[in-house]
């Protein structure tokens, strides 16, 4: 193509001076043939020959070019030219054919649609990074070539071979630390989830899509003893190893805090201080509650951590929104305890911000599309867990950890409501409070058919409890009795709260061996404070388990 059919096509300031070159050219130096050099004038004198546009030999620049290059004519694509570099790839190519049969690596590598884009567009387009016939890959760039009376598309291919090789040995390492951060954090998430007696409790958790760190999401059931029962869920900030390291040193902690059986905001105080040790730089969101059938609630306490969620019986749904303190690891806060109402009917859900947290909108509006799927979501705790985790839209590629803890409260009716008993028992003081603990601990025993053995394992270990609490402890005093379908539990409460201790008594001791009786007859025993400066001692016998 000669310079004047180029320079037409330019906008018209740069036509205009592709115009004022080719003037002052040589008239043999604009047609089509070997242009010698022109003399353009220079910042110095004496510069040397500058060659002009038109006369740059295009075909030799472009077969000494070490990208492939191709040229095509027409709606079929007929090839008209291919550079060296081309020809080295994929062989020699025979001109005049079209590209279906000429260049068969485009046509495989889906090409064909590219170019007739651009001919109806008459834009260039790119398609990166492609693994062509020859092993290698390439990025493929068409751009339009206009012809008189006929459209033609250059294709540029750059070799990418190295630069694709080394992305995919970076995929392959994100790969591999991505799936070692799952299996380790896999590894510190219970593997299964302990069984309460008065709960049905089903959990899910889903790692972050493959292109994202896996997060620090976790979460436990810790069965504390006298039919109460521990949950806690958390979020460790931040990605990678590092994150679901942090999230397991927290879950083992805070299994050993739960064994102290202390208030839930007594537990996040000691994780507070924990957390900063761990990692100064590392927080961590968290909620630890605590549910008592007795008392139908589920306390809890909550670090910077999202509401709990309850539906009751009537499908109504409740937020636990207070008291929220600051995440763990920030220091200097006191946290505090607040309770929601947990009563035989109710479903409580316990979740990460990875199930409502999405760009571009309020986190408020996802907690309350939680809400309206949980009022609707009947069914076991894992069916309800599964409806919450699709209504939230989340799939594979989901691009944050999301983490569900599910726990159902039932109401037991009939044959199954008949092995979960309780009663009490108010003890005021004087000689005739421990017959009397005795004589009423041996009635509701025998009405609740348990062979003789345990019955007698009962009253004696209520009398030894009763007894204790007289001694040591203050009014108002209570003796609770209660059974589930796998385990009698005896407690006594009073108003003191200095916590008694196993110890060995001496032979000449009028004294101190109640509570090693009660550790020695019972399956296990515990005390702990309760709210208003109290305590509570209870023990745990396991029943037998019914003959098939």
């Amino acid at each position: 193509m000669n310079f004047t059919r180029w320079s037409a096509r330019l906008p018209g300031t740069q036509r205009r001076a592709a115009a004022r070159t080719e003037t002052a050219l040589p008239t043999d130096r604009r047609g089509e043939g070997s242009v010698p050099a022109a003399r353009v004038a220079g910042p110095a004198d004496g510069a040397g020959p500058v060659p002009a546009v038109d006369g740059l030999p295009a075909r030799d620049v472009l077969d000494r070019v070490p990208a492939l290059v191709a040229l095509v004519h027409g709606t079929d694509h007929r090839l008209a030219y291919v550079n060296e570099a081309y020809t080295t790839a994929f062989g020699p190519r025979a001109t005049g054919a079209p590209a279906q049969e000429s260049l068969p690596e485009l046509a495989e590598l889906g090409l064909l649609p590219l170019l007739d884009q651009v001919l109806r567009s008459g834009r260039p387009r790119t398609l990166k990074s492609r693994r062509a016939v020859d092993g290698r890959s390439y990025t493929f760039t068409c751009t339009p070539v206009a012809e008189d009376g006929d459209g033609a598309v250059l294709v540029f291919a750059t070799d990418v071979t190295d630069h694709a090789e080394a992305a995919e040995r970076l995929r392959a390492s994100e790969r591999r630390q991505r799936e070692t951060a799952v299996t380790l954090q896999r590894s510190l998430l219970p593997q299964d989830l302990e069984e309460p007696d008065d709960l049905r409790i089903a959990a899910t958790y889903q790692p972050g899509g493959t292109e994202a760190a896996v997060g620090g999401d976790w979460y436990d059931v810790i069965t504390l003893g006298g039919g109460r029962t521990a949950l806690v869920i958390g979020d460790v900030m931040g990605r990678g190893v590092r994150a679901a390291a942090v999230m397991g040193q927290l879950r083992t902690a805070v299994r050993a805090y739960a064994r102290l059986d202390l208030p839930p905001h007594e537990v996040l105080q000691l994780l507070d201080g924990l957390a900063a040790e761990i990692d100064p730089n590392q927080i961590a969101t968290c909620v630890y509650a605590v549910h008592d059938p007795n008392e139908g609630r589920l306390v809890y306490a909550s670090a910077g951590h999202l509401p709990i969620l309850v539906r009751d019986e009537h499908g109504t749904v409740s937020r636990a929104d207070e008291p929220t303190g600051p995440p763990l690891g920030t220091g200097g806060w006191m946290h505090a305890s607040g309770s929601i109402a947990l009563l035989p009917g109710s479903t409580a859900v316990l979740y990460t911000d990875g199930l409502v947290e999405r760009r571009n909108e309020d986190l408020d509006e996802g907690i309350a599309a939680l809400e309206r799927a949980l009022a609707g979501a009947t069914g076991s705790p894992q069916v309800v867990c599964d409806r919450l985790v699709r209504s939230a839209g989340v799939t594979a590629d989901h691009d944050d950890d999301v983490a569900v803890l599910v726990l159902q409260h039932p109401a037991r009716t009939g044959p199954d409501g008949e092995l979960f008993r309780g009663a009490a028992l108010e003890l005021l003081g004087g000689v005739e409070a421990a017959p009397r603990a005795r004589a009423f601990a041996s009635g509701v025993l025998t009405s609740w058919r348990f062979p003789t053995e345990l019955h007698d394992l009962g009253v004696l270990a209520t009398s030894e409890l009763v007894a204790n609490s007289l001694q040591h402890g203050i009014p108002p005093m209570r003796l609770r009795l209660r059974r589930t379908d796998r385990r009698l539990i005896v407690e006594v409460t009073d108003g003191d709260d200095h916590l008694p201790r196993r110890r060995r008594a001496e032979p000449a001791d009028e004294s101190g061996r109640g509570i090693a009786i009660v550790a020695t007859i019972a399956s296990t025993w515990g005390c702990r404070r309760t709210p208003g400066g109290g305590k509570a001692v209870w023990c745990e016998f396991l029943l037998p388990k019914p003959r098939p």
